[in-house]
């Protein structure tokens, strides 16, 4: 038997897969698939690791802010915000949600390189913690809608700090020419805060920087840590500000695959914490509040989804294809970027995997890929197939391509499942339409 992701999963004496202690298959039947399934009691132990370790490693009122875009329902922000939380938003839509969930948006951050006058102006109505403004356009326009609201709101500025985290390039979010906020490099950085600091209607808090997802390496983290302390000490030296506040972003890696390795949260939280203070010392400035914004180490490893096979279509001496009831429309990230996963038959999950296969979806679209080359047992129509770690950017990014439904989000907690999103319907997909 080989050794299982997580340990959240086991092996029943029924040969099935079993997630949080339901039985995969069962779950399957009673649900029915493709469906997203969701181990609450993991998201919250998440929670709770990541508000632990920043209350005892750094300065005070430092907090997590969630990152909403990798999973976005009403259900998760009470989940979250239960757990002492923070919430991170990157649209009105999730802004929407939260403000639905009953989410203390006191506590949110909003950001985008682009927000619209309407987009500020309901954030402002919400009562916004934070926004975390992109530019000088965006700075002006957030000074007008607070004008306006007869407020003064709360900023970050959002800084890039041109660091080259060796990810993904479509989740590298951190270099000079990122399209995300103002390059400090190029004195944009400093420019952008005389000009906050010069309106009325603003309250500059601190600075934002992000610098890329899915990373393994604590290292540029503490760069990053050094970049914008060396930048806060010199908007001290030259502005005379000095910032109360550092959001690091987030991208802390999860394990996607064996190879992948366990990343301990709290132990890269005490680095960047020495590596802050040190820093801090070294440069004549008091260590600022730290927000980070978990998403993916959050709840990606605390869902898998389930699909189940159609045809198994064997091409002698090519390839293999097992397809199943879902696909792109529920899990994009292999066509987008070559996302790996893990796969796994939940039907026959104490068997030797013997077939060579590459698990494809049911859409129209060549591209409709969601694993190449994995090894599972041999499945026959009907078996449940289950896809780890797919908690997150898989529900927040389904689509209705070809008019397909999007999946059902089920909560596990204490051996009790509940829907938190039920499965779309044909009705729904029509509602829209004149």
């Amino acid at each position: 038997m080989r050794e299982l992701l997580y340990d959240n999963l086991t092996v029943g004496e029924n040969g099935h897969l079993y997630f949080a202690g339901a039985d995969t298959v069962e779950l399957a039947r009673e649900f029915g698939t493709p469906a997203f399934v969701m181990d609450e009691d993991r998201i919250r132990a998440h929670c709770r690791e990541y508000v632990r370790a920043m209350r005892e490693y750094l300065p005070a009122f430092s907090r997590p802010m969630f990152a909403s875009k990798a999973l976005s329902f009403k259900e998760i922000y009470r989940i979250v915000g239960s757990e002492g939380m923070g919430t991170d938003i990157v649209s009105p839509g999730e802004l929407y949600t939260a403000h639905a969930a009953g989410f203390d948006l006191s506590n949110a951050v909003f950001h985008g390189n682009n927000k619209t006058d309407p987009d500020i102006a309901y954030a402002v109505k919400c009562g916004i913690g934070f926004f975390a403004a992109d530019n000088a356009e965006e700075l002006y326009a957030i000074d007008s809608a607070a004008a306006k609201a007869g407020v003064k709101q709360k900023i970050l500025l959002r800084v890039a700090p041109g660091i080259d985290p060796h990810t993904h390039k479509k989740i590298s979010t951190g270099g000079v020419d990122s399209k995300f906020g103002s390059g400090i490099a190029t004195g944009d950085a400093e420019n952008v805060t005389r000009l906050a600091l010069s309106l009325a209607n603003v309250e500059l808090c601190g600075f934002h920087c992000h610098i890329g997802s899915q990373l393994f390496d604590i290292t540029p983290f503490i760069d990053a840590v050094d970049i914008m302390t060396s930048f806060i000490a010199r908007v001290k030296q030259v502005l005379g500000y000095e910032a109360g506040i550092l959001n690091l972003g987030g991208g802390i890696g999860v394990r996607y695959v064996k190879e992948d390795p366990f990343i301990s949260v709290t132990e890269s939280v005490k680095k960047i914490s020495s590596a802050l203070f040190a820093d801090c010392a070294a440069k004549g400035i008091r260590p600022p509040a730290v927000m980070l914004e978990p998403g993916r180490s959050i709840v990606a490893d605390s869902g898998i989804t389930l699909y189940t096979v159609g045809s198994i279509k064997e091409i002698k001496g090519v390839k293999n294809y097992v397809s199943v009831d879902g696909g792109m429309t529920d899990n994009p990230r292999y066509t987008l970027y070559q996302a790996a996963y893990t796969v796994m038959n939940a039907s026959k999950a104490d068997r030797e995997p013997d077939l060579a296969c590459t698990l494809c979806g049911r859409c129209c679209e060549s591209g409709d890929i969601l694993q190449e080359n994995v090894r599972i047992p041999r499945p026959a129509r009907g078996d449940t197939v289950a896809v780890l770690t797919t908690g997150a950017y898989n529900y927040s990014m389904a689509s209705n391509y070809n008019r397909i439904p999007r999946p059902p989000v089920v909560l596990l907690s204490g051996g009790r499942t509940r829907v938190a999103v039920r499965r779309e319907t044909y009705e729904d997909l029509v509602k829209c339409d004149e």
